[in-house]
Order: C-alpha cells, then structure tokens, then sequence
C-alpha cells in the first residue's frame, strides 16, 4: 500500500520545524477508523530500517514517527506522546540503556521496545530487566513485529488513559521539579496551595493532581474566588437557604457539597473576604458554618486545593488574610515558575501550540528557528497563556503556503521596556557574579539590602536559581 504524500508545510515565517529525514506515515483509511490511532515512535540510525518499519507499521494502521538520533526522539516524545517507542539498543548520541533510562524516568508509563542485532541479545535482555516492554532482532520479522507491537500498545493505552501529566509539555528540569512534588501531593489528602503568576497553568496543574490521586473518579469543582460578593461566594462554596416552602431539597448545593469525596479548587483564594475566610476556616476546622444546612454531613470529605498569585504572608500580615486560614490551606505549597525561569520549553510549548490550534486537513503551520530564539528571549509577563494566545494569533494571520507574519525586524523597544531588561540584566548578573549572596550584590549595585529584594521581586528574579545554578557549576568542575 502506498502513503498518501504528507500536506504541503505553510510557513508563518518563525516557529518549530522537524529535521527533513523525519516523517509520519499515513495510511489511506484513516477516516474509516474508529477513535485515534495508536502513536508508535521509531528510533535508529539506519534510514532504511526506519522506511521498513514505518511501512509496515503504517500499513496496519498505526500513526508512525521517525527519528534518528536521542536527541530528537526525546524532542517527538515531548511533543508527540507517542504511545509506544521502538528504539535500537544503538542509538545515536546516546547508550542504548542510558536512553532507556532517560526515557523511563522523564515518562515512566512509556512502553518501550529495543530494537538489536543477534551479537547484542544479551545487551536486550537486560534492557528488559531495565523497563523494556520486550526486544526485536533485526532482521525483524514482520509478524513478530505486529503481534509485539499489538500487545505493548494494547498495554500503553491502558497507561496513557491514566497518565495524569499527559497535558504537560515541557523540558525544562525545573518543571519535572514540580511536577514531582504533585505527585507525592497527589498520594495525599492535605490542602495544597499553588503559587505563581497568573497564566502560568497552576489549574492544568491542579487537575492534574486530582488526576493523579485515589480522588480522581470523584468530581472536581473550580470555584473563581475573583470579584464576587461576600453574600454571593458564601452561597457558591456553603449552598444557599431552602426557598420559602422551608423544603431542604431546594436548597442549591454548595461547592463543598458538589466535590463530595473530590477536589474543590479555589481559583485566587486571597480575593475571598474576611467574612467569607472565616467561614471557610470554621468548615476546613469542622467547625459549624451557619450557611448551608448539609454542612455538618460533608465536612472533611473534600480534598482542597488553592492557588495565588499574591503573596498570603504578606497579606496576613496587613490583616487582609486570615491567619489562620493560611496555616489550613499552606500545608503543601507548590510554586509554579514562569516562563521566564524556564525558557527552555517555549519551543515545545509552541510546537505543541501549533497542533493543537491548527485545523485538521489545513497546512501544517512551522516557525523558523531564529523566530523561536526571539520568542525564547522575549519576557512572558502573561506566561503560557499569552504565548498560546500568540501562536493563535499567528496562525490566524499567516496567509497559506509560504505566508508569515514574523515581527519586523529590528523593531526599536520603548524606552521604558529598555530601561527595564537593563534593570533585569544588570540585576541577574550581580547574582550570578555574587552566586547569590544578597548582601554582596546589594553592596556591588550600592543599595540597601530591602531596595535590592524590591527590585528583585519588581523584575521576577529569584535568588535560588542563582544559588543553585552556581552549586551546579562548581560540581561540575570537581567532576572534571
């Protein structure tokens, strides 16, 4: 059977593109299908092997990357999420159980199949005692090849309907960081507390806690605590009064009562009112609330999680939060970093973008790599929202084949925007001089220690990122 030829590529003249040896297969009855096919990724060196199994992987209806080298198949993985990975145990760049490992630590759900010559089948052996679903000796049979392939995606499609971080696309270690830390809060049941700027995904975070926890067939209810009357939210998290007929069943049902044995999120929760924050103290303390009367019978069947882009301590201490509201809900705090601090997955952030806002059936839409090294220096104030709002504004306006809509270049900053990276460069190199010692570098710019840390907060730098950037530095060194 012959592939359909892959749509022609309209550029917007800046964004991600795939190396040219790299393709996916399409077979012809695709529309005839039922559901998504399963996403089957190939690793080897050799160009003709990777024709071979894509052909026949193609052939029986799978979705079919391939790539070359380590590198990018860990590139494909972060955007793809293929199902299942066929890698040789001769993997460019990289030891076949070093790309293993690699692969098993950053996806531990991933199925992965060795592909190996006959001199190496002792090496395959242990690559299965290493994680590997199984291993292939090239030449591979064809149908020893399908009916392995059947069973570790028939395996993979269990996993991936409960990969609680499938939404996640990301390189950077700083968000594997955090994402490690949801998962020891998902195998919990204490109030959580996300922080970080707005836009920085702290819900797609949130959800994927519930997903990941014992709670995740249980509902999850997002409360926005932005804007809203005392009255009003009282009602939206408590339940309103029985209407005049005195029946409790016309009670409207609270947030608390919605989320029962699930997940209740307050969007914002520093926007509730101090009335509000009492009562939800009272019910997080199992104390009695006089709004809502199925209060008592739900009480600590909810597990709570919260996110702010305020600083509560701060809050608390102006008497604008609740003391101990902040004790209850700050048991487990998570700090989402913003792009600027992880600059590294804004080219798989926008890659992933791409897909998600183009049409099906229309041209496949790329950026051009000096396009994405301006975007990855660009500061996000609005983080990944506004970076996905961008790339939808691209696509909107690229013209078809060949158009673009790429920034003039050489475009002058306002003297404001200038004075301000200046600030944020002079700033971030006193640190990383100092590696982080506040004292010295406050002493270097010839300010006090507290206009030192306004400034820092002013420009969203964080002093620990300079610290451990330099313990990082100075292991390396002694490792050489």
């Amino acid at each position: 059977m012959k592939s359909n030829p892959p749509p022609p590529k309209a550029s917007l003249g800046f964004g991600i593109t795939r190396k040219a040896e790299e393709f996916r297969y399409q077979s012809r009855d695709d529309e005839s299908r039922v559901g998504p096919k399963p996403k089957i990724l190939v690793v080897d060196a050799d160009p003709a092997m990777r024709r071979v199994m894509a052909t026949r992987l193609g052939a029986a209806n799978y979705a079919v990357e391939t790539v070359g080298d380590a590198q990018a198949a860990l590139d494909a993985c972060v955007v793809s999420r293929p199902n299942l990975v066929i890698a040789d145990l001769r993997v460019k760049d990289a030891d076949g159980l070093a790309f293993l490992k690699e692969l098993r630590s950053r996806w531990p759900q991933l199925t992965v199949i060795i592909l190996t010559a006959h001199g190496t089948i002792p090496e395959a052996v242990q690559a299965t005692q290493c994680g590997a679903f199984g291993y292939l000796v090239k030449p591979v049979e064809k149908e020893e090849l399908l009916a392995q392939v059947q069973r570790a995606t028939a395996l993979s499609h269990a996993l991936t309907e409960a990969d609680w971080r499938a939404n996640f696309v990301l390189r950077s270690q700083l968000m594997e960081d955090r994402l490690g830390l949801a998962n020891r809060a998902a195998g919990s049941d204490v109030p959580v507390l996300l922080t970080g700027d707005n836009g920085t995904g702290k819900e797609l975070l949130a959800r994927a806690i519930h997903a990941a926890s014992a709670r995740r067939a249980a509902p999850f209810v997002a409360v926005s605590c932005r804007a809203a009357p005392p009255d009003a939210m009282q009602a939206e998290l408590f339940g309103g009064e029985p209407d005049e007929s005195g029946n409790a069943e016309s009670a409207k049902p609270g947030a608390l009562q919605q989320a029962r044995g699930g997940t209740l999120f307050l969007q914002e929760i520093a926007d509730l009112s101090m009335e509000v924050q009492l009562a939800l103290a009272k019910a997080l303390a199992k104390e009695d609330v006089p709004s809502g009367k199925w209060l008592g019978t739900v009480r600590g069947d909810v597990r709570l999680i919260s996110t702010t882009s305020r600083d509560l301590k701060s809050l608390t201490e102006s008497g604008a939060f609740l003391t101990d509201l902040l004790y209850q809900v700050n048991i487990l705090p998570i700090e989402i970093p913003p792009l600027g601090r992880r600059r590294e997955d804004i080219p798989v952030l926008v890659s992933h973008f791409l897909e998600q806002a183009t049409e099906p059936g229309s041209h496949k839409k790329i950026y051009s790599p000096k396009a994405i090294e301006r975007l990855a220096t660009t500061d996000w104030p609005g983080n990944v929202r506004r970076l996905f709002d961008l790339v939808k504004q691209n696509i909107a306006l690229s013209h078809g084949e060949g158009g673009g809509t790429e920034p003039a270049e050489g475009q002058i900053p306002t003297y404001s925007e200038a004075r301000d990276q200046f600030s944020r460069d002079y700033l971030a190199e006193n640190l990383q001089r100092t590696a982080g010692n506040v004292t010295e570098a406050a002493r270097l710019a010839k300010r006090s220690r507290t206009d030192f840390y306004k400034l820092l907060a002013r420009h969203r730098l964080h002093v620990d990122d300079f610290k451990k950037a330099n313990s990082e530095t100075d292991t390396d060194d002694k490792n050489e």
